[in-house]
């Protein structure tokens, strides 16, 4: 999994709907495609599960088509936390992947929606103090896991949009903030029906080096929307597909497979 630049993708590759309202257990199943100029560089599946006001996530993440030849990433990922009316309160997030040979983890802990700790593995080099914006105090309070920063609860798909997410990834602390586009429908295995389509900003808080080209092209000239689509009767609402600019092309992030599954 990326970190930096790279995380504002990674929040979307690992969408997954997770649902608040069940009044019994119920699981969930997303399976998404990432491509880049129509050739497909990484998959993703995930499983939720949500009973008694709980949520737990797992899932895997690896690069495919060409990029396996170049990138062969892979990994496991894994979330869970607990739902408070419309809001999701994380407890733990935890990534696990490689890199050709190399290894790496991201564990981040919370309590009471504020970040306790992260250790990353392997551990940041130094930084140097005139070039980075350092994480301040009250950067990791009431903070979502790159995880639960891509769904939204909402009453409907009108109040989807018009919010902002405040979203840690184990380095990086930025704002996504979402914008009414437009409304349509879609159908893919497991959905079909309405869906609303939000542009995001993206604004790095902390965490960051100053002057780093791909987050100064995501701040200031990258267009993203993302594209949502309700689970059920559950007031969740997750990403079904997206696109995010780059300076060398543009993404796009489509579901597979969106359902709910007993």
């Amino acid at each position: 999994m990326p970190r930096s630049s790279h995380a504002l993708v990674a929040a979307l590759v690992i969408a997954l709907p997770t649902a608040t309202s069940a009044a019994s257990p119920q699981s969930f199943k997303g399976e998404y495609t990432v491509s880049f100029l129509g050739l497909s560089i990484a998959r993703s599946t995930f499983s939720s599960h949500y009973e008694n006001g709980a949520y737990a996530i797992e899932g895997s993440v690896s690069a495919a088509g060409l990029a396996k030849l170049f990138d062969d990433t892979r990994g496991t990922i894994s979330s869970k936390g607990t739902i408070s009316g419309q809001k999701m309160v994380p407890q733990a997030f935890r990534a696990d992947y490689t890199s050709g040979k190399k290894a790496s983890s991201i564990d981040i802990r919370f309590s009471n929606g504020n970040v306790t700790s992260t250790q990353v593995i392997p551990a940041p080099g130094k930084r140097d103090p005139k070039a980075w914006v350092p994480l301040g105090a009250g950067d990791l309070a009431s903070v979502l896991d790159p995880m639960a920063a891509t769904v939204i609860h909402a009453d409907s798909l009108d109040q989807v949009c018009g919010r902002k997410v405040k979203f840690y990834d184990g380095e990086m602390r930025a704002d996504l903030t979402l914008t009414y586009a437009s409304k349509g429908t879609i159908s893919v295995p497991g959905y079909k029906g309405d869906t609303v389509t939000c542009q995001m900003g993206f604004e790095p808080v902390a965490g960051y080096r100053k002057g780093r080209k791909a987050l100064n092209y995501l701040k200031n000239k990258s267009r993203m929307m993302v594209t949502f689509a309700p689970l059920g009767q559950t007031g969740v609402y997750a990403p079904i597909h997206a696109t995010v600019g780059t300076q060398i092309g543009t993404l796009t992030i489509s579901a597979r497979r969106f359902e709910a599954v007993q």
